[in-house]
């Protein structure tokens, strides 16, 4: 059985879980930007950059949750997620509207992802 491992824990989360050849990365948020446009591209950085430190990338997401704050945002986070999710690697997606926990959140994401094979395990 493969242990679990964790990356920059807090009190509260992790950022990163991985367990079994999967990546769960904590819901990312951005409050430096006024518009669900920039807060998404803001989130999207951040999962890349989480990903890449856990050995995946965005081909590898297996599902998405995504949550806003005003579901009337839909079109305008969608715009920046389309133009982002990589061709061909669509992962299974949902989103909802819900209370964030702060009011000048917009949006929130969550993301499962896969591990990248490793070298010896791509020969096989």
């Amino acid at each position: 059985m493969s242990d679990i491992v964790r990356h920059h824990v807090g009190q509260r989360s992790s950022k990163i879980v991985s367990f079994n050849g999967v990546i769960y990365l904590t819901g990312q948020v951005d409050d430096t930007h006024e518009d669900v446009a920039g807060q998404t591209r803001a989130c999207l950085e951040k999962i890349e950059a989480l990903l890449e430190e856990a050995g995946s990338d965005k081909t590898r997401i297996l599902h998405t949750t995504i949550w806003l704050a005003d579901i009337n945002d839909f079109a305008e986070m969608n715009s920046v997620w389309d133009n982002w999710v990589a061709p061909g690697h669509a992962p299974a997606r949902a989103c909802g509207e819900s209370k964030l926990a702060r009011p000048v959140l917009k949006v929130e994401f969550l993301v499962i992802a896969a591990e990248a094979p490793k070298p010896e395990q791509s020969r096989k």
